[in-house]
């Protein structure tokens, strides 16, 4: 414990320098939590607008298929997205997790290094990630005089970005990460469904008006509404993953400080989706960053990841781990789709179970604490915290892993598909709207009952 002692005293005078949104003194009410919310999506949609000063209009979207899972807008001051705050999230979950930084999230102290340290890494990422695009050529400037500005915009972007989300988790519902995350797959879906707007064929940009088009054309052609249906089909199996739970039969026993509680028997559920979608967005991030990487090595004169051109990945790695979102790629390039399909699932199932682990509260071990402390039992099992992190242990590392692995299959067969958002994002975004739901809903109740706020832990 001494060595983090010693980051914390040394890191501590940088930690006070950064602004910080400041926690509410007071319990906020669900208006007051929904008004918040509201004010960082609408500031959100009108950011996306802004567009980056000095962007060459032939630039070419490097990162379309994923610009959903990365909540951000090309061609915007918002082009980086999210990018930045969950890159530096993988980086402190990977040190975390290999116990070179020990940390204990479930310290208060400890909880508010890591959140610091993130916060710090994810500037030095923001600087970093635009640099490459700006310097690298992946974002073509009109002339080489406007790369500074186009650098300084996409900087002040990403950091308006990363406050905005602890505005949202800290004064409003869920995290700023979902929301922005769950907007933009939200819009891409209404306007590639729904845009009457014609495109340079005299074609409608709209899967539905496009397909009215071909009727009155007398030739329907329905493999327009190909990615519209993949989007429904994912949308309902995202959302029956989401209702699957195991309910574990509990009762209280002695709860300390409230005398003994009898007769009171419940269910103690686990979701199937265990660590929910972050182990998808931590992924999509993570490959975004190969082919940013791969950029930069080409234009250092070594391509040792691959070669990238027109925005596109065209060789190496970066071409491998691009995402196949079509499916006709399974017939001309198996072996790419196949190991695309291996590194996206093997990571989705790491990166699930480095969630669980590191997160403070979803470990087995840490379940187990809850339970014990709050004077819960296993019918039929001796009340104590061993025998509870047994029970505990059987069950959420298998479905850490199960999950991991449920949503990649899931995220993987819906972007081959080609569905509207891209299939990553319509996943992420049932799960952030589910999870939405139910934390509104719980805030609703909590108002209604005031002895169920005292049993959740609020004033």
């Amino acid at each position: 414990m001494a060595n983090e002692k010693m980051f914390l005293e040394n890191f501590k005078p940088l930690f006070k320098l950064l602004p910080e949104v400041k926690t509410p003194i007071h319990r906020q009410d669900f208006k007051e939590k929904l008004k918040w919310t509201a004010i960082v999506l609408v500031l959100y949609y009108i950011l996306c607008e802004i567009p980056l000063y000095g962007l060459s209009p032939a630039a070419i979207d490097q990162f379309a298929a994923l610009r959903a899972v990365m909540a951000g807008s090309f061609g915007s001051i918002l082009t980086l997205g999210i990018g930045p705050i969950v890159t530096a999230s993988i980086v402190l979950q990977l040190l975390v997790g290999a116990k070179i930084l020990k940390l204990d999230l479930s310290q208060h102290e400890h909880k508010a290094m890591f959140q610091s340290t993130q916060k710090i890494l994810a500037i030095v990422f923001t600087i970093f990630e635009a640099a490459i695009l700006v310097f690298t050529g992946s974002l073509v400037a009109i002339d080489v005089s406007f790369y500074p500005i186009m650098l300084l915009q996409l900087v002040i972007g990403a950091i308006l970005i990363l406050y905005l989300d602890e505005v949202v988790s800290k004064w409003g519902f869920g995290s700023g990460i979902g929301l922005f995350i769950a907007a933009g797959v939200s819009e891409t879906i209404l306007v590639g469904s729904f845009n009457f707007l014609p495109t340079a064929t005299g074609a409608m940009s709209g899967a539905i008006p496009a397909f009215i088009q071909t009727i009155m054309g007398g030739a329907p052609d329905f493999s327009l509404l190909i990615p519209l249906i993949a989007t429904i089909i994912v949308f309902f199996i995202a959302v029956y993953g989401e209702s699957m739970r195991i309910e574990i039969p509990i009762s209280h026993g002695q709860v300390r400080g409230h005398g003994r509680i009898r007769g009171s028997v419940g269910k103690y559920p686990l979701k199937f989706i265990y660590a929910s979608n972050m182990p998808v967005i931590l992924t999509s991030a993570l490959l975004v960053n190969v082919s940013l990487i791969a950029s930069l090595f080409q234009k250092l004169g070594f391509p040792i990841f691959g070669e990238v051109q027109g925005g596109r990945a065209i060789s190496g790695l970066a071409l491998w781990l691009s995402t196949p979102n079509s499916i006709s790629l399974v017939f001309t390039n198996p072996f790419r789709v196949i190991f695309y399909a291996i590194v996206f699932l093997l990571c989705c199932v790491l990166f699930s179970w480095l969630w669980v682990e590191i997160s403070g509260s979803l470990s087995a071990k840490e379940v187990a604490k809850q339970l014990y402390n709050s004077g819960i039992q296993i019918p039929g099992f001796r009340s104590s915290k061993r025998q509870l992190y047994k029970i505990m242990n059987k069950y959420i590392p298998a479905l850490t892993i199960l999950g991991g692995l449920f949503v990649g299959i899931l995220a993987f067969i819906a972007d081959l598909t080609g569905a509207l958002g891209g299939g990553t994002g319509v996943l992420l975004t049932v799960g952030i709207v589910y999870k939405l739901y139910e934390e509104i809903a719980k805030e609703q109740m909590m108002e209604m009952h005031p002895m169920l706020r005292k049993m959740f832990g609020g004033d």
